[in-house]
């Protein structure tokens, strides 16, 4: 399985500060897709046509499962990750952002400010996550269900066909 993971933040892209939610995104997934996963990354700034660039390489070009982004979901003037998404995503799977927001919402009172989405193009699993490596932690332990069965899908596997 090859995922594109897409950190998108103006100061990672430029090199003020390093960038520990990219990394925390291949710890997680590697705990529950296992290790023979492949990754793909790259660090863009806070702008639609780079985002949406990126993603479009990651799921027509470089035939990734899924591509992970974290950063640029919140209501900042920069924060433009959901419309650059939104602009490739042939089918938009709501339940995603929703998911996250809900059950991050006890623990973190502003979490309903997140826009986090989700979606697909072709046999693409695009996943919006927030900037904070916890919160992407947190985040892709909830959506893991998910994630696995919408890849299964995508692959045009039954995932609840007895094997």
């Amino acid at each position: 399985m090859k995922i594109g993971r897409l950190t998108i933040s103006d100061r990672a892209s430029a090199g003020i500060y390093a960038d520990r939610s990219g990394p925390e995104i291949e710890n997680v997934l590697r705990e529950f897709l296992g290790a023979d996963v492949i990754f793909e990354s790259l660090i863009v700034p806070d702008e639609v046509e780079a985002i949406s660039a990126a993603l479009r390489r990651f799921a027509d070009v470089q035939k990734c499962d899924m591509v992970v982004t974290t950063g640029g979901t919140g209501i900042s003037a920069r924060d433009v990750t959901p419309e650059a998404t939104h602009a490739v995503l042939e089918k938009e799977l709501p339940g995603f952002g929703e998911a996250m927001r809900m059950q991050s919402l006890p623990r973190v009172k502003t979490a309903i400010l997140s826009r986090a989405t989700a979606g697909v193009r072709g046999a693409c699993l695009i996943v919006n996550l927030p900037g904070k490596p916890s919160a992407v932690r947190e985040c892709l332990e909830i959506l893991a269900p998910a994630i696995r069965e919408g890849l299964a899908h995508l692959r045009g596997e039954n995932p609840h066909e007895q094997k």
